[in-house]
């Protein structure tokens, strides 16, 4: 099978090394518009169950990437000067350089060499190919080019955010919230490195306007951040990745391929910052696509397998992703509760955890949480 892969993100990388491995006679071109050492961003998480899941898949690329990994057992919260922990809540984190990188090398080993710093600009360059996957992210111009075909649309929500990194590290996952005389701001903050974190800032639209950011340079914006969040920073700077404000773009697709052109990863769905699973729907759906092709004795058959097996699932999680993205749109008001009525508002906020859950998976956290409404 002649094969082309265009978008060298984790989705992309992951299925040609995947493909490949497993059909060494497979003919693979991966194209990638940017150099293979460029990357917007710092840092990225997976949950224990998405590395669970993949370790079931292919050991051997978990155990190449859990040595590079920071991890962590439990969450903290910030509010108003005072902190809570919720523990039992595991999460491991990489840069995304370090794991593109490492992909890179792993798609080398089993005979592809990615085309970078190549642009495709029309699917009419890949007449020839029995197969196309489209991975290549948020602005795909796969799907934009047959948007009616797939029946894509893209929303956004109204919150504004900037992806920062810092050299101040932080022992967990951590989120903390500020307010301000002029609004309200969170930032999501982990480490990824020894030396490094991620430190995501998010406010509201009316808090974004307050500050006039839309008349701010990047430099400008990221000095006030690091005044906001000066106690948090403690003296640490923020760097600057192409760091400029954004909404978060919800990608939606009716139909997942057309022809021999199948979409994966963010240029198929999006999944909201805040449960971390942007990469690990991509992985998954890298997997979910060798496994359909494997099953089917052509093309077409196993692209509406991999789309009736898949969606249900892409389904769930996506919407705990709205649901929790729905959150955060109100997370001023949420900011006027105690600081353990905030904390549950926001563990339970997208849907799949109910108390008897949370007694099993955060025992400690409960405790305190039903000592301070009086419970015993």
């Amino acid at each position: 099978m002649r094969i082309a892969v265009i978008g060298g993100g984790p989705g992309g990388l992951y299925f040609a090394y995947l493909w490949k491995k497993r059909h060494p006679d497979a003919e693979i071109d991966l194209f990638e518009q940017n150099a293979a050492g460029a990357t917007w961003g710092f840092g990225v998480v997976f949950s224990e169950q998405a590395l669970e899941f993949l370790r079931a898949d292919d050991p051997d690329t978990v155990d190449a990437i859990t040595p590079k990994m920071e991890s962590w057992t439990n969450i903290t919260l910030n509010l108003r000067g005072e902190s809570v922990e919720i523990d039992g809540v595991g999460f491991a984190s990489i840069g995304r350089l370090a794991l593109l990188t490492l992909l890179q090398e792993r798609v080398r080993s089993v005979g592809v060499t990615p085309r970078f710093d190549t642009l495709v600009q029309s699917v009419d360059q890949l007449a020839g190919y029995d197969l196309i996957v489209a991975a290549d992210g948020l602005n795909s111009m796969v799907r934009r080019s047959l948007e009616a075909e797939f029946g894509a649309s893209v929303s956004h929500s109204t919150n504004k955010f900037a992806w920062y990194g810092t050299t101040k590290t932080f022992a967990t996952l951590s989120q903390t919230f500020v307010a301000t005389d002029r609004g309200s701001f969170n930032a999501h903050h982990y480490r990824y490195a020894r030396d490094m974190s991620t430190f995501l800032v998010e406010c509201d639209a009316a808090t974004w306007a307050a500050y006039g950011f839309a008349d701010r340079s990047i430099e400008e914006s990221q000095a006030i951040c690091e005044k906001v969040f000066a106690a948090t920073l403690d003296g640490h700077r923020l760097i600057s990745n192409k760091s400029v404000w954004r909404n978060f773009p919800w990608v939606l697709n009716e139909r997942w391929s057309h022809s021999n052109i199948v979409l994966i990863g963010d240029a198929l769905h999006s999944a909201h910052f805040s449960i971390g699973s942007g990469t690990r729907l991509a992985i998954e759906d890298a997997i979910a696509l060798s496994k359909a092709l494997e099953a089917e004795g052509d093309v077409a058959t196993a692209l509406k397998r991999y789309e009736r097996e898949r969606k249900p699932i892409v389904r769930k999680l996506v919407t705990a992703a709205r649901t929790s993205a729905d959150w955060y749109e109100q997370f001023p008001g949420h900011m006027t509760l105690g600081l353990m009525d905030f904390a549950y508002s926001y563990i339970t906020r997208s849907g799949r955890i109910d108390d008897a859950r949370l007694r099993a998976m955060s025992p400690a956290f409960m405790a305190r949480y039903e000592a301070s409404k009086g419970k015993s």
